[in-house]
């Protein structure tokens, strides 16, 4: 999901706790972290969000740019559990879901990856790439026959999944339907 869809900078509500210049800031903070990111400077666009009030780096907007940059850095562990408070704040958004799922695989926590994303919401299993990460993580469980079933939906939602199924290393020596 592009980042620009979950992250609206247009409209910074803030609350009504901060001044208007306080409300100000945090904008600019926030537009600067996504400056950063699309120069690929995740660092930096970490560095600005830890400048932000602790309440300001709560709000889901600097939470969606601080696990892109963690991701960006592939600090999984604290990409994880980023993700996983934004589950908890947006319980209904799919994306968030997927990405906690992503990270805790590559933090090596497969089964928590496979669990976290079956407690989601329940548009992911309309979504193709829910069914092919499900494919991933069963297969690196030993789980062939649920994992090529996951990967026939897949493939049968976006044929697209076949190409990205012979070179993604979670599928080797899974046939290829």
């Amino acid at each position: 999901m592009a980042l620009e869809r979950i992250l609206d900078l247009r409209v910074c509500q803030v609350g009504d706790a901060y001044t208007s210049v306080e409300r100000m800031v945090v904008a600019q903070t926030l537009q600067a972290a996504q400056g950063w990111l699309e120069l690929g400077l995740a660092d930096e666009a970490l560095y600005e969000l830890g400048c932000l009030p602790l309440e300001a780096q709560h709000r889901r907007d600097a939470l969606v740019l601080k696990l892109a940059g963690q991701m960006d850095l592939q600090d999984w562990n604290a990409a994880s559990e980023t993700a996983r408070l934004l589950c908890l704040k947006v319980e209904d958004e799919p994306e968030f879901f997927l990405q906690a799922a992503f990270c805790l695989h590559e933090t090596g926590d497969t089964l928590a990856a496979c669990n976290h994303l079956l407690r989601g919401p329940k548009a992911l299993f309309e979504m193709a790439v829910f069914h092919y990460n499900l494919a991933c993580y069963l297969w690196t469980l030993g789980e062939g026959p649920r994992a090529r079933s996951h990967l026939k939906q897949a493939i049968a939602m976006d044929q697209s999944f076949i190409e990205s199924a012979r070179t993604d290393r979670d599928l080797i020596g899974i046939e290829l339907i």
